[in-house]
């Protein structure tokens, strides 16, 4: 039975448009609008607001909001102490190879500690073993070396009961000063203990709601990135996605770093949205919405982290030359360095132009490529989840669809934006050729999930 496929669509608004009516070499350009990004921010976070649209037709038209986070840059010499958990699978799924390499990135993790570090170790199969957190002094570094030695693969996926542990030992070493962290490694299923999805989400929720950061890293084809993602985001960590665990270490040293240079926390970015505005979505992001208020939780931010947000609204235009309130935005955080909150804002408005042609000449470039790429992760969630149900032709559809949007982007903005991400749906294209086997098409699917997450604009949270 052939199957019609509904494919997300940046539609006219951002380069359909530039086809039927050209680009025009010189518009009219009203100098009272200034129709660039507004940036704010000079402490621990600074945020980059951008409008797809400053200037809109007459009627209802489509706006991308794009909004980038970035931490400071901290210098080396200004590392926070850590007090870190790992909390690594050794059930018989990871015989071997995965263990051998889980085991000597955890010792390469513990020679990246300084004494005044703290890391706890917990192993699950079916039970749970720790070795309760110790500060990194030498002495106890080669204690940690001596009990990573002895993990050994048995048993089934206990995931619930090797966070609990992980989040006890994070919390009963806490220090003044120190950022509390617990890295999950797995990669399996949950098989034994908690196994419910929405039971692990909550745990995770619980574990956050203490003040401690969860990441989660997958290993193989074998495990639930839904859930995984999951944990990151609940947990305001980081994902990763590993198919050779012979890359364990450099993930483990890079979450390291993210700890030891954090530079905020709890951070919420908010828009306020007046009367003729209306959302449509915020991409890739779990979003709360209260009246004309929208917020949208971010994961803890560390030095030179960014993460973007892009949002789809409606926007009506009536009076031609009026200026128009699109969106206020605003971005609460708690300020590590300063130990005090902190908070930035920025106001976005558009102008409305009868000339079509004004409209299509002054789009933003930076912001037409963000918000096509976050449509072209919806697909690409889609043509993954079609993969995985054995719907291989129209998985490609889907990325066809990408190139197609891309081609528009770049006719905004230029072939060479957008050159990157045609390269990279072209690559995903082969890859699901080349998916014929159910090992194969799980790590496709892997692949194409990880990749949404970027496209979506979790740049500095995803692995």
């Amino acid at each position: 039975m052939n199957k019609t496929v509904t494919f997300v669509s940046l539609a006219a608004a951002l380069a359909v448009a530039a086809f039927l009516w050209g680009l025009p070499r010189a518009a009219a350009v009203p100098p009272e609008h200034t129709a660039g990004p507004v940036s704010s921010g000079v402490a621990a976070l600074t945020m980059t607001s951008r409008l797809s649209h400053p200037y809109i037709p007459l009627g209802t038209s489509e706006v991308f909001v794009t909004v980038d986070v970035t931490g400071v840059e901290v210098p080396g010499a200004q590392r926070s102490p850590v007090n870190l958990a790992l909390v690594i699978d050794r059930s018989s799924s990871m015989h071997g190879y995965k263990l051998q390499q889980a085991r000597q990135a955890a010792r390469h993790l513990v020679g990246q500690l300084g004494p005044e570090d703290r890391l706890a170790l917990v192993h699950y199969g079916s039970d749970v073993q720790s070795l309760p957190s110790l500060a990194a002094t030498p002495g106890n570094r080669e204690r940690m070396l001596q009990y990573i030695d002895g993990v050994w693969d048995d048993g089934g996926t206990n995931i619930g009961a090797g966070l609990q542990t992980g989040r006890a030992l994070v919390a009963g070493a806490r220090s003044p000063g120190s950022v509390d962290r617990l890295i999950l490694l797995s990669d399996g299923q949950p098989t034994e203990g908690i196994v419910e999805p929405a039971d692990l989400t909550r745990l995770v929720k619980g574990i956050r709601s203490e003040g401690i950061t969860v990441s989660a890293i997958g290993v193989g084809t074998d495990f639930n990135e839904d859930l995984m993602q999951g944990f990151a985001e609940y947990g305001a960590g980081a994902y990763g996605f590993l198919e050779d665990a012979g890359q364990l270490a450099s993930l483990f040293q890079r979450d390291l770093r993210q700890a030891s240079t954090s530079v905020a926390r709890d951070v919420v970015l908010g828009f306020s949205l007046p009367e003729r505005v209306r959302l449509e979505e915020v991409l890739g992001y779990r979003a709360q919405q209260e009246g004309p208020r929208v917020t949208v939780r971010l994961p803890d931010f560390s030095s030179g982290q960014t993460e973007r947000v892009v949002m789809r609204l409606t926007v009506t235009g009536s009076t031609p030359g009026a200026p128009v309130d699109i969106t206020g935005v605003s971005l609460a955080y708690q300020d590590l360095r300063a130990d005090a909150a902190g908070h930035l804002t920025a106001e976005l408005m558009a102008q409305v132009t009868e000339h079509q042609e004004e409209v299509i000449a002054r789009q933003d470039k930076d912001a037409t490529v963000y918000a096509t790429r976050a449509q072209s992760a919806k697909n690409l969630v889609l043509a993954a989840e079609a993969l995985r149900e054995g719907r291989k032709e129209e998985a490609k559809e889907y990325v066809a669809r990408n190139q197609e949007l891309f081609q528009q982007a770049g006719a905004v903005a230029s072939p060479a934006a957008v050159a990157a991400d045609l390269a990279e749906q072209e690559a995903v294209l082969r890859d699901y050729e080349q998916a014929d086997n159910d090992e194969a098409v799980g790590a496709a699917v892997k692949r194409s999930k990880a990749k949404s997450l970027k496209s979506f604009g979790k740049l500095g949270s995803t692995y």
